[in-house]
């Protein structure tokens, strides 16, 4: 017999490191952005920033106190008591942007402001009658009221929102549409955030062709278009971070040596594809062997079990394999969370969810396993997920299909129908 050394299609292997070792190994080497990676930026400038320190609250909000719904404004204490009715003069009318500044008359004079949504209460009254709930005079001058009407109803009151000097975003929070829509509210229209990270990539095989030379041409035999620099590229764009597309890298150790030393000029992490396995043409891991330093480079989980982390420089360095869907899960599973740590984010993983699976899935023992699966609701309004078919790690229609990773711990060899698993939705990922 053959004495066969230690594979990717081994069940268990010596020396893999588990996927929550090798995630805390991640977090312990990443260096975090300080003062000197700070930049202000116009508020129209920060969608998908990361802020760098807590903001507070200039101003209350609301600004003053004024009526939430359509209606007429009147004093709590002119209620009618319980089977009652009670007519009141409408002294005017109240708009939003337009206070009513007329004279409101005494206690002693039951009166009612006609009032807008958003408009501000005259002084001393302090309920509104939704405009439904009165029985109006032909002429609009008086309206009634009944006993149901409930004190301080339908009133915002100044500061209810948020009070000036409140904390209203921390640092380390993503500035979208609502947090900027916040801010521009309080009348803040530059922010504190932290400088884009800057990331090189390239991917490395002599098969591979870009399409910037080869689209459109038959290629020969052997050869492939190189689809993980465009899924790279894309995945970086979305986390807002400068690129540096170093190209398509050949299997040599003085290119692939190269390529590293130009990525470490300028970048703050460095993510190749392809080139980190054990065989005569794969010169990534052994090129950061030799110029810098890695931490692991085998993960017990599929796809995307040689993984390398590393450091060259001050950069830190991914080496994700080469078949298509590997790329993915390791990016999004690894890379992803420490791009964003890096950046400054305080959030850097989507959350897991339960949900019932509906196919029969299998997997080996002892490592964990990142299965494409779509993720929808039944009938009853369960969260359900089913595989997309076939899950080798080439296969990247099984991506393109999916909506979610179902995740398998090591333990588990297997799933029945009806049993819960979890899943990491790519909504917010993707």
């Amino acid at each position: 017999m053959i004495e066969k050394a230690a594979s990717c299609e081994d069940v268990t292997e010596p020396g893999l490191m588990p996927v929550e070792s090798a995630l805390a190994r991640i977090r312990s080497l990443l260096p975090q952005p300080d003062d000197t990676a700070i930049e202000e930026v116009p508020l129209d400038k920060a969608l998908g920033r990361i802020l760098s320190r807590d903001l507070t609250s200039p101003i209350d909000v609301p600004g003053y106190t004024n009526s939430a719904m359509d209606g007429y404004a009147i004093r709590a204490a002119d209620i009618p008591d319980d089977g009652q009715t009670l007519s009141l003069q409408v002294a005017g009318t109240a708009w939003a942007g337009r206070p009513f500044n007329g004279d409101i008359g005494s206690v002693d004079s039951p009166t009612a402001v006609r009032i807008m949504t958003g408009a501000m209460m005259p002084h001393t009254l302090d309920t509104v009658v939704i405009q439904e709930h009165v029985e109006m005079a032909p002429d609009g001058a008086t309206i009634k009221i009944d006993s149901t009407v409930k004190s301080g109803s339908h009133v915002r009151h100044a500061g209810e929102d948020i009070k000036q000097g409140e904390t209203v975003l921390s640092a380390g929070e993503h500035l979208g549409p609502a947090q900027l829509g916040q801010l521009a509210s309080l009348g803040i229209n530059r922010v504190p955030v932290y400088q884009r990270l800057k990331v090189a990539f390239f991917t490395t095989g002599d098969e591979l062709r870009s399409l910037e030379e080869y689209a459109g041409q038959a290629l020969a035999p052997g050869e492939l278009f190189d689809s993980n620099r465009y899924t790279l590229r894309a995945m970086l764009e979305r986390l807002g971070v400068e690129i540096f597309d170093l190209g398509v890298v050949a299997d040599n150790p003085d290119d692939t040596r190269d390529a590293f030393m130009r990525a470490a000029e300028t970048a703050d992490l460095i993510v190749t594809s392809g080139g980190v396995s054990a065989g005569q043409a794969d010169y990534v891991t052994r090129t950061i062997h030799e110029i810098g330093e890695v931490g692991f480079w085998k993960i017990a989980m599929r796809p995307g079990r040689p993984l390398a982390f590393g450091t060259l420089g001050n950069s830190v360095f991914f080496g994700l394999p080469g078949n298509p869907v590997a790329v993915m899960v390791a990016f999004y599973e690894f890379v992803q969370p420490a791009i964003l740590s890096m950046s400054g984010a305080t959030k850097t993983q989507v959350d897991v969810v339960s949900a019932i699976c509906q196919s029969a899935l299998r997997k080996s023992a002892g490592r964990t396993e990142y299965q494409r699966g779509v993720l929808s609701l039944d009938a009853e309004g369960n969260s359900v997920v089913e595989s997309t078919g076939k899950q080798g790690a080439g296969r990247l229609t099984s991506m393109v299909m999916a909506n979610c990773l179902i995740i398998l711990p090591p333990e588990v060899d297997s799933v029945v129908p009806g049993q819960r698993v979890m899943v990491r939705p790519f909504f917010g990922m993707v």
